[in-house]
């Protein structure tokens, strides 16, 4: 089996047995959060947009609420079927959903508007293979968005040893400048940068996870120490708040224009 096939298979794993738990987490359905994203990619009622690794379909939901189209696509089949629980729940009938392979995505050149991604470049091999996708399927004049951790270049290390410990399928986080580098190489312009501290309580993290065995306890001891300590190791601010630990992954969300 190639590396790359390994690593399919453990996200496959991983999502299978996260799906709900992801879903339901209220931290990843923030309301102020997607407003901002689709503010900035300057979503309107034309767009016709595709979500890369959609999950279980949050953001494609809430791009849905605005655009004519949406196509969510993702690896992990569970993942899919909440999103297509979420689409009922929400009565919206501009959606579509696909099993696939943000690797190689199975659209026209220039079929989407907008494209568009969220939380997944940190588990991917080859992020820029990705990227290459999403520009391809993206027509001229058209806008992509990213959107992922990004800790700082002095955190970065033990930030993913952190994640690589709590879901095994998690590859690195880019830092900003990165991901800027990445749409750089592939001849895209910037057109925004923003971001945002997304809140969660560890407990309820290390919930929603699949955790390997052992991982728990390592984590908390993790969390611990900069918590006791006063020290950002992990580069999430993690805190005592009413005897719980409490954390923000730091969000960037960067809007890239395919202009040729």
């Amino acid at each position: 089996m190639s590396e790359r096939d390994r690593h399919q298979a453990s996200i496959l794993d991983q999502f299978t047995r996260q799906a709900a738990g992801f879903a339901a987490l209220p931290a990843h359905s923030d309301q102020d959060a997607l407003r901002l994203c689709c503010e900035l990619a300057r979503l309107g009622p034309d767009d016709v947009a595709l979500d890369v690794a959609c999950g279980p379909g949050i953001l494609a939901c809430a791009l849905a609420a605005t655009a004519r189209h949406v196509t969510g696509l993702d690896l992990t089949p569970a993942m899919i079927a909440q999103a297509r629980r979420r689409q009922r729940e929400a009565g919206l009938a501009n959606l579509r959903w696909e099993i696939g392979d943000g690797h190689a995505l199975p659209f026209a050149d220039g079929a989407f508007s907008l494209v568009t991604s969220r939380y997944a470049v940190h588990h991917l091999l080859d992020p820029r293979a990705m990227l290459a996708e999403m520009r391809r399927v993206c027509t001229v004049g058209g806008r992509l968005l990213l959107i992922d951790a990004t800790p700082t270049a002095a955190t970065q290390a033990a930030y993913d040893a952190m994640e690589t410990l709590r879901d095994p399928s998690h590859t690195s986080a880019l830092t900003l400048d990165q991901m800027r580098g990445l749409g750089q190489q592939l001849g895209l312009s910037e057109q925004a940068i923003g971001g945002y501290r997304l809140e969660v309580e560890l407990e309820a993290q290390l919930r929603a996870a699949a955790c390997p065995p052992g991982a728990e306890e390592r984590l908390r001891a993790l969390f611990r120490r900069d918590a006791e300590d006063g020290v950002d190791r992990l580069g999430v601010g993690a805190r005592y708040e009413e005897g719980e630990i409490r954390f923000c992954y730091p969000i960037s969300i960067l809007v890239l224009g395919r202009e040729s």
